[in-house]
């Protein structure tokens, strides 16, 4: 007879189960949010926004916790699996986000804005304050969900990523410079990895077939392929085989005229050096 499985009674939904744990941890060491703040060196009122779920905080936060509870790797995972989890964006987008996990293949095409799964925070922040994001507490917990989607190109057996910006997207600076030169910064580490190509397309190349749309194709492990549109207002996906093979033609037709991902290297990288020089020094 197969020995019989224990029930638990802890919550399966990622974000809740994360909750739950260090609610549990932190009874059980008996500690108040002041004592573990004072002991970590964090403000102890993170510590209880993480607690009643309205946010899940930074990688950093969780492997701290781990080594103050001597828990190594569990809080860090649930984190991840958390910061993962398609219920914590909005519903809209959550069978796309699905289909994101899953896929073996993605590429992208941006006309204003990076992809989310190469932004930073600075960079999602004020996006999404632009966007019209309200509340100190949505804005965390919409910020998280957006860079913690980045586990997805950086954590292990990565899909293939391409993304073509057009030069509108490199032209366009976040308010804060400091945040600017992170987030160009960031794409020049990201284009180091093998697994991720990225190419821009220069404004010379004029008009073309995806003027207004901001694009991501993703392929499923059994081939088949979807688009992700969207604009300002809404998005859309798109299963249907005539239009996917439509925009992946005027993909392909200006993939033909984006820069190199060499050449697209080094025009980031003097942005980067442009930014970062100060008249005053």
């Amino acid at each position: 007879m197969p020995p019989r499985r224990i029930i638990t009674g802890r919550s399966q939904e990622p974000r809740k189960r994360f909750v739950e744990e260090l609610t549990r941890l932190r009874a059980e060491k008996g500690h108040s949010l002041r004592k573990l703040g004072d002991t970590l060196g964090w403000d102890p009122s993170l510590f209880g926004k993480m607690e009643s779920g309205d946010t899940l905080g930074g990688p950093e936060v969780a492997q701290a916790l781990d080594h103050h509870y001597k828990t190594p790797g569990l809080l860090l995972t649930l984190w991840e699996l958390a910061m993962a989890d398609p219920g914590q964006f909005k519903e809209r987008y959550r069978r796309y986000m699905t289909l994101e996990a899953d896929a073996v293949s993605l590429w992208h095409f941006g006309v204003s804005l990076l992809p989310g799964l190469l932004q930073t925070e600075g960079y999602a922040r004020e996006v999404l304050a632009v966007g019209g994001i309200e509340g100190e507490l949505e804005m965390e917990r919409q910020v998280m969900a957006r860079i913690g989607r980045r586990v997805l190109l950086e954590g292990e057996n990565p899909p293939r990523f391409r993304t073509i910006l057009s030069e509108a997207v490199l032209r366009t600076p976040l308010l804060d410079a400091e945040e600017w030169r992170k987030q160009l910064q960031y794409l020049i580490e990201m284009t180091e990895l093998p697994h991720i190509a990225l190419q821009v397309l220069p404004f010379t190349v004029g008009p073309h077939g995806l003027n207004s749309t901001h694009v991501m194709f993703l392929r499923a492990p059994n081939g088949s392929t979807v688009a992700y549109t969207e604009n300002a207002l809404r998005g859309d996906l798109i299963e249907e085989p005539k239009p996917v093979e439509q925009l992946q033609l005027a993909y392909d037709a200006m993939r033909d005229h984006a820069l190199s991902p060499v050449e697209s290297r080094k025009l980031i990288t003097q942005m980067l050096e442009e930014v970062s020089w100060d008249p005053m020094t």
